[in-house]
């Protein structure tokens, strides 16, 4: 008697459920990093100011983040972000997302930047329908931004920002809270968000890559910074936000048009709800952005005889292992959170 084919278990696993880890977490969500390139140097990013770019033959080209993301939407993410390095350094960035767009109409699709170069590409942005844009941006004072960045362009992000919500682009501002250097924007930040639909969300510093250690001398915790805000504002917690499950405690600020955030990756971890891969602009995937731990993605792509089918098995088995972030934190000795700087595997 014959015995019956093998049944391949991924065939008949919905694409929903294919990206679950096995903590039961569903994946939803990709970071994908299009280039670790950047015209800042913000002190927490790239570790020091001679860390080594990524050579260009090994960066993804556009097709294989193409490629990745078709992938991606069959296993069931529903929310991808494009994010750098700063990614409108790379040039044909802009056309990238108008590929995508057309390809994945319906796909729920965001940026990350510092707001310095997209100025021109604004109204596409519209166009194309991009549901946020996050701005990095750690000060609204120029001496401040100067001190965070090592550049001297807070005008050019101010006018960038303000155009975006005029275009009624939706935008969230990012601020890591440096102790010593945004402590006293809060209130200008609360200003800003009472008279604008902005999230503002602080988050917490996360030292990453060799030396970057000194920087513990700047960590303000997520508590220190809600009490500061309470002197400024008054704040009432909001229900989770149904668009935005993501990580952040949001407020309403009383009053106001805007809310405020925070993201508290080193005193309150938020590991049982995480929903994220990261693919870095070199083509590993990191399952957790506290592991070390990558999965060289690249060398699939490249390879002439491995097929889609394949890299969507590598990518379901390395979900399946997706580590609590927190347990990683407790057992690390060293200073820094992660061995790669921050800029290397996509903010």
């Amino acid at each position: 008697m014959q015995s019956a084919p093998p049944v391949d278990k991924s065939a008949v696993i919905p694409a929903s459920m294919r990206l679950m880890d096995e903590h039961d977490r569903v994946v939803r969500y990709l970071r994908l990093s299009v280039t670790d390139r950047c015209n800042l140097r913000c002190l927490y990013c790239r570790s020091t100011s001679k860390q080594p770019c990524i050579p260009h033959e090994k960066v993804l080209r556009y097709e294989e983040c193409m490629r990745l993301v078709d992938i991606a939407v069959e296993e069931g993410i529903q929310k991808i972000r494009l994010t750098g390095g700063e990614p409108f350094v790379r040039k044909g960035f802009v056309d990238f997302l108008r590929m995508l767009r057309e390809r994945h109409p319906g796909m729920d699709l965001r940026v990350t930047s510092n707001g310095t170069l997209l100025g021109e590409y604004i109204k596409t942005l519209r166009e194309l329908k991009i549901g946020a844009i996050n701005i990095s941006l750690d000060s609204l004072r120029p001496e401040g931004f100067l001190a965070a960045t090592g550049q001297d362009l807070f005008p050019v992000v101010r006018r960038n920002l303000d155009a975006l919500l005029a275009e009624g682009i939706r935008v969230k501002i990012n601020a890591v809270a440096l102790n010593g250097i945004n402590r006293q924007d809060m209130k200008a930040f609360l200003d800003f968000a009472r008279d604008h639909p902005v999230d503002v969300r602080f988050i917490e510093l996360m030292p990453m890559g060799s030396g970057a250690g000194w920087l513990q001398d700047q960590f303000w915790p997520a508590d220190d910074i809600l009490a500061e805000a309470r002197k400024w504002a008054e704040l009432e917690p909001c229900r989770p936000d149904a668009q935005d499950r993501g990580p952040a405690r949001m407020f309403s600020i009383v009053g106001g048009q805007g809310r405020l955030g925070f993201i508290t990756p080193m005193s309150h971890h938020f590991c049982a709800t995480c929903n994220r891969l990261r693919i870095t602009s070199d083509g590993r995937l990191r399952t957790c952005l506290f592991s070390d731990k990558e999965y060289r993605l690249r060398g699939i792509l490249r390879h002439p005889r491995l097929d889609a089918r394949f890299l969507s098995r590598v990518i379901e088995l390395a979900t399946r292992k997706k580590p609590l972030g927190a347990d990683i934190l407790r057992q690390r000795r060293e200073a820094a959170v992660a061995a790669r700087p921050m800029v290397a595997i996509g903010g």
